[in-house]
C-alpha cells in the first residue's frame, strides 16, 4: 500500500458519481409508472437489506433474533411505537437468551 491518499481519492469520486449521475441525467419528472413504483419502494428494501443481517449477527444465537425480529413486526404492524417495538425486541432477546 504505497499510497493509501490515491485509493481514498478514487473511491471517493466513484461514490460522488453514483450519487450525482441521476441528478444530472434526470431533468424532468418520472412518468413510467412501473420505474415509479419500483423507486418508491427502494428505500423500504435498502432499510431491510442492511437490517436484517445486523438483526440476526447481534445475538449469540440465530433462533433469538429471528424471534425479537417476529415479536418486532408483530408489534410494528399493529401501530405500536417504535420505542415500545425496540424495547421489546431487547426484551425477547434478553429473556431467550437468559432461559436458552
Amino acid at each position: 500500500m504505497k499510497n493509501i491518499w490515491i485509493y481514498i481519492l478514487i473511491s471517493a469520486l466513484v461514490s460522488y458519481l453514483i450519487r450525482v449521475t441521476p441528478l444530472v441525467l434526470i431533468r424532468r419528472e418520472i412518468t413510467n409508472r412501473t420505474l415509479r413504483s419500483f423507486l418508491y419502494y427502494v428505500p423500504y428494501v435498502t432499510l431491510s437489506v442492511m437490517t436484517f443481517p445486523a438483526i440476526m449477527d447481534a445475538t449469540s444465537s440465530p433462533a433469538a433474533g429471528l424471534l425479537a425480529l417476529l415479536a418486532g413486526a408483530i408489534l410494528a404492524w399493529k401501530g405500536k411505537s417504535l420505542f415500545l417495538v425496540a424495547v421489546s425486541c431487547c426484551a425477547v432477546v434478553f429473556l431467550f437468551e437468559l432461559f436458552l
